[in-house]
């Protein structure tokens, strides 16, 4: 319990919480967001940036380390959730609300998973919550393993070396750009999510077009 209410401390303020997680906490923080749907309220972009800018200003974590450790976490995170879905089915849909489990974020996950089908495994990488809950979507709906798990390699590895290496560009080119640390990963995040934001509108404006002549 003393672990817990010191991570939860320590969320406030992310450059803390890396340098007091290091390579082991930062590993499980990221498989535990990805891999367990109780895991959305973790921040992974943010922590990302974070972890990246601090590696570049002499932080005793090598940025290429922690690519390496927090892909393969993404990866068995995904694929956890994947097979908690796998195994749940539908069930998982009449699953209520309680403190560690949002269904709103399961619907929401699972809309955009209609829009997108195998591609969400990738786009969601991008977008807070959804990952959380689209390996879960995809398990449930029995996308097929080995399609699932290209896309989540896929992404996996273009969502940690993006964002860390995001953080590492800007921490090495722009000294004292920490002290506008909330600044940068609200851009980022922002940056993150837009296309699929723009993918998942487009998908609704060509459902509704396609729906519109059968309503005549």
């Amino acid at each position: 319990m003393n672990v817990l209410s010191e991570l939860f401390d320590r969320l406030r303020d992310l450059p803390a919480l890396v340098q007091w997680a290091g390579y082991v906490g930062l590993f499980a923080i990221i498989f535990t967001e990805t891999g367990l749907f109780f895991g959305f309220f973790l921040p992974g972009d943010s922590l990302l940036v974070t972890a990246g800018l601090l590696a570049s200003q002499g932080l005793p974590l090598d940025v290429r380390t922690l690519g390496i450790l927090l892909t393969a976490a993404a990866i068995l995170g995904d694929n956890t959730n994947y097979w908690i879905g796998r195994y749940s089915g539908p069930r998982i849909f009449a699953k209520e609300d309680s403190l560690f489990f949002k269904r709103k974020h399961l619907m929401r996950a699972a809309q955009f998973y209609e829009a997108h089908g195998a591609k969400t495994v990738v786009l969601a990488r991008f977008m807070p919550i959804v990952r959380t809950f689209a390996p879960l979507v995809a398990g449930a709906a029995a996308m097929p393993y080995r399609t699932f798990l290209t896309y989540s390699v896929l992404g996996g590895i273009a969502w940690i070396w993006s964002m860390l290496l995001i953080g590492y560009f800007l921490g090495s080119r722009f000294p004292g750009i920490d002290k506008h640390l909330e600044l940068v990963i609200l851009g980022v995040i922002f940056l993150s999510i837009l296309p699929g934001i723009i993918s998942w509108l487009r998908a609704r404006r060509a459902g509704a077009a396609a729906a519109a002549p059968d309503a005549r």
